[in-house]
């Protein structure tokens, strides 16, 4: 696999990057889970769950991929391409540092049965083994023992909690800050 591989393939999944044509598949995506990832995302308004916002969105995206900002996935079923989820490597910063941020998110219907950490098993290997980086960080609020679950299985370390991270659902939430550093850096 070199740094211009567009899919990754699992046991039961096919990762894609995003492209401009997946905007109805992923807006299917995001309506049918509107509810399910609620808790844990910023508050979004009704223009969020529309066409336009979808396309824009992916060209957003394509454009933080084209400068080596960010690392998208798109979590598939191989027989009927539908999304079944998504995750992000962002913010992504070279130099001394070589570390971005990880998040996920599963279509409500797949939960539980270890999806995720398969796709996420694949996609860190893609981000330490091709793009070369040190660290991944991934944060979560407290309450989200799934989270928890899948970030310690898959060798994230707890490194703290920042108070009043994030803005989700209209208000500031604390969460936990993990770390998975490169096995192959020591």
């Amino acid at each position: 696999m070199n740094s211009s591989s567009r899919r990754l393939v699992t046991q039961r999944l096919l990762l894609t990057r995003p492209e401009a044509g997946d905007s109805a598949m992923l807006l299917a995506y995001r309506e049918a889970n509107r509810v399910h990832l609620a808790p844990w995302e910023p508050q979004r308004t009704e223009q969020f769950y529309t066409i336009s916002a979808v396309e824009e969105r992916l060209r957003q995206m394509a454009e933080q991929v084209e400068e080596n900002l960010a690392v998208y996935w798109l979590l598939r079923h191989p027989q009927s391409a539908e999304v079944v989820g998504e995750c992000s490597f962002t913010n992504i910063v070279r130099g001394p540092f070589q570390a971005c941020h990880l998040g996920f998110a599963l279509d409500s219907r797949h939960t539980g049965q270890g999806l995720m950490h398969e796709a996420l098993v694949a996609a860190i290997a893609d981000i330490f083994n091709v793009h070369g980086l040190h660290r991944i960080m991934a944060n979560y609020q407290p309450q989200n023992s799934g989270s928890e679950k899948l970030l310690r299985r898959l060798g994230f370390e707890r490194e703290g909690l920042a108070r009043k991270y994030l803005k989700i659902g209209g208000v500031w939430a604390d969460h936990v800050l993990t770390s998975f550093i490169n096995p192959r850096d020591g």
